[in-house]
């Protein structure tokens, strides 16, 4: 793998030069993060066993390929591992004596309602559904039984405790335990995804992360909140992100004058007028923690990067172990940025898709990992004042990602 991942670099760094790029740094990023991704899931995908050969016809086809065709083999790819996943999940979860789809279709159990557990989001904590779908039995197992299960298939599951990155802001970190090949998906971003066109409905808006680190944006704009899931849940349920939280994390610097100023300006949209889009989902997601990575700190390396993960919603029988739901109504509509506000501009010419997605996000190993701390390059935008503990992975590629 060393020397796939040496070639890799001198071709980033050959892409990195071009003129082309050079004008639109941001799109030289998103390309090169497609080429690694590429890279990694094909390597993962031919498995250890692949030949010489093999791997210099990956590497022939990520220097060579377009990058819209590069995108499509790492979601097919992604789309490969997730769907493994679901059917390991089935087999832990689903009587054996039912199909998934008698489950669906079968007399159930009315869901109790959204869950006060873990860490959540009061955006509107009184919501009511006004029909509340029928959620499927299953095996009355806990999150802990169901992880340690998917450990015993596919050779690792993830854990909580005390982060190795050495400062006090660290808290939790995420650790794999057991063993994941490069290329593996080691953890779901879970939450409430919000695209542009509804920021103003994030909670403290438009400040939006002065109380709450557990906000991620895809490359799109689609931004997710994972503060609602919290450390998941016991249960399958009808969730809807709407959960009152028991515990708040403490954000050191939170609500200073100029946050009070921006309150004062703005404040976020009463998000009981649209609400989130409740899903039957699986609480007990072993994977569903990736929001739990830590920053790595100077002298360590991230292991895993970010893919914006389009989860196709044609694939039914999988969508409840995809953590999360959508608010508003999930049309398509432009947006046009005015300093920290966005403003809506039109709605987009395909609005409604004949193949509609769920904009997800997953973490992906860029090394074999063994029972260790999974550490996310944060990449944090170096036109603003940076957290103290931050230490750059790569200045220039902060630079290019938000650029």
């Amino acid at each position: 793998m060393a020397f796939l991942f040496e070639k890799f670099q001198k071709a980033v760094r050959s892409v990195a030069r071009s003129p082309t790029f050079a004008k639109d740094p941001r799109h030289l990023q998103f390309a090169a993060d497609i080429n690694r991704l590429f890279l990694y899931t094909s390597y993962n995908r031919v498995g250890k066993d692949a030949g010489e050969a093999d791997i210099e016809e990956i590497i022939d086809m990520a220097s060579k390929a377009p990058l819209a065709d590069q995108q499509e083999q790492v979601q097919e790819n992604i789309n490969s591992q997730i769907k493994t996943f679901c059917a390991s999940m089935d087999d832990i979860l689903l009587p054996s004596s039912k199909s998934t789809e008698e489950l669906i279709n079968s007399p159930t159990e009315k869901g109790a309602g959204p869950r006060r557990s873990g860490l959540s989001l009061a955006v509107g904590s009184n919501v009511s559904m006004k029909v509340s779908p029928d959620v499927p039995k299953t095996k009355p197992l806990k999150l802990s039984e169901v992880s340690q299960r998917i450990k015993d298939l596919s050779g690792y599951t993830l854990e909580l405790k005390a982060s190795q990155v050495p400062h006090k802001e660290a808290g939790q970190g995420l650790f794999i335990n057991g063993e994941a090949n490069v290329g593996a998906i080691i953890a779901f971003y879970p939450g409430v995804v919000y695209s542009p066109a509804y920021y103003r409905y994030i909670p403290g808006y438009p400040r939006v992360n002065a109380q709450n680190p557990y906000l991620i944006t895809r490359y799109d704009g689609s931004v997710i909140n994972a503060q609602p899931w919290g450390t998941g849940g016991e249960t399958r349920e009808v969730w809807d992100g709407f959960s009152v939280p028991e515990f708040r994390p403490n954000i050191q610097g939170a609500d200073t004058g100029s946050d009070r100023v921006w309150k004062m300006l703005s404040k976020p949209l009463d998000a009981t007028r649209l609400g989130s889009n409740a899903e039957i989902l699986e609480r007990r997601n072993p994977l569903a923690y990736a929001h739990f990575a830590n920053h790595p700190a100077k002298g360590m390396e991230p292991n895993v990067m970010v893919y914006s993960y389009d989860f196709p919603l044609v694939e039914k029988d999988m969508r409840m172990y995809i953590p999360n739901i959508v608010f508003g109504r999930g049309e398509e509509v432009k947006m046009k940025r005015f300093g920290s506000f966005w403003f809506k501009s039109g709605t987009a010419s395909n609005s409604v898709s004949d193949n509609p997605v769920l904009k997800t996000l997953v973490l992906v190993a860029t090394r074999d990992l063994s029972n260790e701390e999974v550490l996310l390059n944060y990449r944090l935008s170096n036109a603003k004042k940076r957290p103290t503990w931050y230490t750059p992975v790569d200045e220039e590629e902060d630079r290019r990602r938000w650029s």
